[in-house]
């Protein structure tokens, strides 16, 4: 996993007596699923909220014609997972594995661009608890998904 960070929304001159800027955006560029699929993983530095991104194409679709159920499942995990991290630690984001994952089909897609995002509920040093929505263009709710995720350590 690789973290790039893009220039900051609104710099700061360190001349002029401000501080250096600091980056608001995290990309998450994983080698493998996320290139295969094709989803934008992106976190806020200063919120620690995730969002995942997927432009929908022929690939992405059922039989059908539908997102396919698997590869919402994909975009839930990853939004919920770096969630997770990001409720450990927002500057570190620590690996985290998921121990379970629920979800919940409410609504189909067949075209546009689906945006996932969650928030941690609770959890301690090692354990997190997420839930997260899966929207389509408009903001309705496709799908819904509550998990747990483990901190990995060392």
């Amino acid at each position: 996993m690789t973290y790039r960070q893009p220039d900051p929304i609104s710099p700061t001159d360190p001349a002029e007596g401000g501080q250096a800027p600091v980056p608001v955006k995290r990309i998450i560029e994983d080698p493998g699923c996320q290139q295969l699929v094709g989803y934008r993983t992106e976190i806020d530095t200063r919120t620690g909220a995730c969002r995942v991104s997927l432009e929908l194409a022929p690939q992405h679709l059922n039989r059908n014609g539908l997102l396919h159920g698997g590869i919402v499942a994909i975009l839930m995990d990853v939004v919920c997972g770096n969630t997770a991290s990001q409720h450990f630690d927002t500057a570190a984001h620590p690996p985290v594995v998921t121990v379970s994952l629920t979800l919940s089909y409410v609504a189909a897609a067949r075209a546009g661009r689906v945006e996932a995002k969650a928030k941690a509920t609770g959890g301690g040093a090692s354990l997190a608890y997420v839930a997260g929505e899966l929207m389509d263009g408009s903001g309705q709710i496709l799908a819904t998904a509550n998990g747990v995720f483990k901190r990995i350590r060392g």
